[in-house]
């Protein structure tokens, strides 16, 4: 059982794929009729619901190179106008009819990282000469531009009664002797999600060859498991299948568990224990790299195990006797964010004081913006309702930028006041002027004017 499950039982053919069959059907009949005129596919539904393994199985029955980009992959439109838009205006090289283009995860078109990413996809949607395939988990996150010229797949939960067979085909290629009932109870947890039910049967079935109700029960409580409880078993020295098992019951990938695991090594006893725990995390991050790079998410496994019963080793049992710290980096993430939307937010403004682009400003005048803030902070404040935060991203002192913000906030509620307390007087002068007569009006206007 050293190899990832969801990829060595991958359906080959269509005819081995698992429910959807009107999504199948739309897809078998797109290829057989397809022409240069033809809409790319767009497949959308919830994770584990097949998409990805219906596009490599369709491009093997139909005997057609297949290209993928995926959110592993740089997003920006340099990446994908290489990798996909050269592939999709050439031949194959393996003598192929035709190269299947997939663009996976096509709904993470986020960030800088994804800087010019969606129109690079509507790019290439234009000149493909190559069929074209995108996949996405939530089709409201992708840009109405792509949708439009894209023809709709939709690949829908699968029911517990279609799992349950793959499932059980599973269990007799590795040998495990397996319960219907508990077939049926995996399946049933998973809410469709097939890749879901493949991993929960792979956890339980791990150190086992027999598979009942009373071992889905406990599998189904490690599930439960948070990354507090498994960076704890790390560290208070749980058995290798035992941490194995919780590590594939959490929601994080081996990328994140490493970072967990990293954030805590603070916690062993002594610096040579410390070096045994980053040796073995520096080898599983050489298998998630590879994972990336290569596609080969069997090698997460090796990196499970790796980062796992290495820590768990240098750690000895020892146990974790202060709060669990979280990964430093996801802290700074977070700040670069906050300082990013602060950034954001000037560049608007400032766009509007000084009459010129976003762009313009992003690249030659923000940063020469320091001094002259610097010299009239509360002018600044003032013309353009900069807040503490957006002060302080030029005068770098958070104290001084509150107090200059909150200053000018209690001067400008003053002067606030002073207006509505004059349109107040005014008002009621007017309106004691309206209540008088004409003659008494003249008079009350020829006495102010003497007096």
């Amino acid at each position: 059982m050293d190899m990832d499950w969801t990829e060595k039982y991958r359906p080959e053919h269509i005819r081995d794929l698992t429910g959807n069959a009107p999504a199948i059907r739309q897809m078998v009949d797109w290829a057989a009729s397809w022409s240069k005129k033809s809409k790319p596919l767009l497949l959308y539904g919830k994770p584990g619901t097949g998409k990805t393994s219906s596009a490599y199985a369709l491009a093997n029955d139909m005997d057609w190179e297949m290209i993928e980009l995926n959110a592993s992959d740089q997003r920006t439109k340099g990446a994908i106008d290489r990798i996909a838009g050269q592939g999709s205006t050439s031949g194959s090289l393996t003598g192929a009819a035709h190269k299947l283009i997939l663009l996976d995860e096509a709904d993470n078109l986020q960030g800088t990282a994804d800087r010019g990413g969606a129109r690079a996809i509507v790019d290439l949607i234009r000149q493909s000469y190559q069929p074209l395939i995108l996949i996405a988990n939530d089709i409201y996150a992708l840009p109405g531009e792509i949708k439009t010229r894209c023809e709709l797949v939709q690949f829908k939960a699968l029911q517990a009664r279609s799992i349950v067979p793959r499932l059980r085909f599973i269990c007799a290629s590795e040998g495990i002797i397996c319960a219907d009932e508990a077939l049926h109870e995996i399946a049933g947890s998973t809410r469709g999600d097939l890749r879901a039910a493949v991993n929960a049967l792979y956890a339980t079935a791990i150190g086992r060859d027999h598979l009942d109700s009373a071992s889905i029960h406990t599998s189904q409580k490690d599930e439960r498991s948070t990354i507090f409880d498994l960076i704890t078993a790390v560290f208070s020295g749980q058995p290798d299948r035992r941490l194995l098992q919780q590590s594939y019951a959490v929601d994080d990938k081996p990328d994140a568990i490493l970072q967990w695991l990293e954030a805590n090594l603070e916690h062993l006893p002594d610096q040579r224990s410390i070096a045994a725990a980053y040796r073995s995390l520096a080898d599983a991050d050489l298998f998630i790299g590879d994972t990336y790079r290569r596609q080969h998410y069997t090698l997460w496994r090796y990196a499970s195990a790796l980062m796992l019963i290495g820590t768990a080793a240098a750690a000895d049992g020892r146990g974790i006797h202060a709060r669990i710290q979280s990964p430093q980096r996801w802290k700074r993430m977070s700040t670069a964010k906050r300082q990013k939307g602060i950034r954001q937010n000037l560049m608007k403004k400032f766009s509007i004081l000084l009459h010129v682009s976003e762009q313009t400003l992003r690249e030659w005048y923000l940063d020469q913006m320091g001094p002259l803030v610097e010299q009239q902070p509360e002018r600044y404040v003032r013309e353009l309702a900069l807040d503490a935060d957006q002060l302080n991203f030029f005068l770098h002192d958070k104290t001084l930028s509150t107090g200059i913000v909150t200053t000018v906030l209690k001067e400008q509620q003053k002067e606030q006041k002073g207006r509505e307390k004059k349109e107040k007087k005014t008002k009621k002068r007017m309106d004691t002027l309206e209540e008088k007569g004409p003659e008494e009006r003249k008079v009350s206007v020829h006495q102010a004017t003497l007096f």
